[in-house]
């Protein structure tokens, strides 16, 4: 979001007074979120499709890993609470993260481009990602953060569920990631991402399911909930991060309403994206591609998770 020059001082107050107003939040009320559903958008917020004869302008290329070649009807990765494990304040309690995107999307262009169904209309199977200007790519950031939050909330006693864990040729598709968290029934989902936005667009957000309705998708009854962790992890993402809400995004809330993507479209429990930063944004992409900032950026999410799902 760009603001004119005559009010960059009324902005800045608002968003001063929006962190604060984050940092201290211990939850909501299930009220539906206000504001329109974007239109027209990928079902990433960073990238676009990819194509087989020329990789998009923001996508990644990351070098597959060495590894051989999974099958393709490996299932998601998950970490349960052992017996002897410590009776944490999370035992009893599933989660499911999601690592937006797959390293090895590039080399399926033509799977990764198929169309899926996502309650309201159709859109790619999945996409690329973004990536650093040096080339540290997306699908790397997010599976990274998604292990340190698996990490947290299994120490306390919580069954987490990876929607994949690098065991997979592709994808999965937008719809089965919504998929696996619905048939785990999980307490919460939360997919993980970092933006590919312009040089100067920084900071994080939380993109919060809109109220939608057509075909499988009917969003009314995780609406509610899903603000409530959205905001959760919003305001525990700066007090770990120290990172801003989005300044073009979200109008210094740090959050986002969105109608369009598949993974919120058609999850029957409550979930989020989290935008961790702006990878084509230097001063953003140096805290992502630093271990000490992600391992703060994954405790933050999870206490986040944590404090919502305590709750129910």
């Amino acid at each position: 979001m760009s603001y004119g020059s005559h009010s960059r001082v009324r902005v800045l107050a608002a968003a001063l007074v929006s962190l604060t107003a984050l940092a201290a939040l211990t939850g909501c009320d299930d009220s539906d979120v206000a504001g329109p559903a974007a239109e027209g958008r990928a079902e990433s917020p960073t990238s676009a499709p990819a194509t087989a004869s020329a990789p998009a302008a923001r996508k990644s290329t990351p070098t597959p890993p060495s590894s051989s070649a999974p099958s393709a009807s490996a299932k998601p990765s998950a970490r349960s609470a052992p017996a002897d494990a410590p009776d944490g304040p999370l035992r009893g309690k599933t989660v499911v993260i999601d690592p937006g995107h797959n390293i090895r999307n590039q080399n399926h262009t033509a799977e990764i481009n198929r169309s899926v169904d996502i309650g309201t209309g159709r859109k790619e199977c999945d996409t690329t990602g973004t990536s650093t200007n040096s080339g540290y790519a997306e699908a790397e950031f997010s599976m990274d953060v998604a292990h340190r939050i698996r990490d947290i909330l299994t120490s306390q006693g919580a069954t987490v569920t990876l929607t994949h864990d690098s065991d997979r040729p592709y994808g999965p598709c937008v719809d089965e990631r919504a998929a696996i968290g619905n048939k785990a029934r999980a307490d919460a989902a939360l997919s993980v991402h970092a933006d590919g936005a312009g040089e100067g667009q920084r900071g994080f957000h939380v993109i919060l399911p809109a109220k939608v309705k057509g075909g499988r998708a009917d969003t009314a009854p995780i609406v509610g909930p899903s603000k409530e962790l959205g905001e959760r992890v919003a305001g525990n993402f700066v007090r770990e991060t120290g990172s801003a809400p989005s300044n073009y995004i979200g109008h210094g809330s740090g959050l986002d309403v969105r109608g369009d993507l598949g993974g919120l479209n058609l999850s029957t429990i409550p979930k989020v994206f989290v935008e961790c930063g702006n990878m084509r944004d230097p001063q953003d992409a140096a805290r992502l591609t630093d271990p000490a900032w992600r391992d703060k950026a994954a405790q933050g999410i999870a206490k986040g998770i944590a404090d919502f799902v305590r709750g129910r």
